[in-house]
């Protein structure tokens, strides 16, 4: 079932985002940092967007999940798997 949240669908099978916030917060890496290094592999994406990815009320880019996943140092199943 598909939740409207401030005129924005979320999804909450998604769980991509949290996965992301999770690793990240785990790895004690702020948002601000993770956005610095993200910008710093040509990926465009401001600390507004991060927020909305790991809220789930944005999608994640391919580019911006590859980057990620490089950057926490993790494999794909640890962002898409629960």
């Amino acid at each position: 079932m598909l939740i409207l949240r401030k005129e924005k669908i979320v999804d909450p099978e998604n769980i991509i985002d949290s996965n992301i916030r999770c690793i990240r917060i785990e790895k004690v890496i702020g948002q601000i940092d993770l956005v610095k290094q993200l910008q710093l592999n040509d990926v465009e994406i401001t600390r507004e967007t991060l927020v909305k990815i790991e809220s789930g009320r944005q999608h994640i880019k391919l580019k911006q999940l590859k980057s990620i996943k490089k950057i926490l140092i993790v494999d794909y199943d640890e962002i898409l798997i629960k």
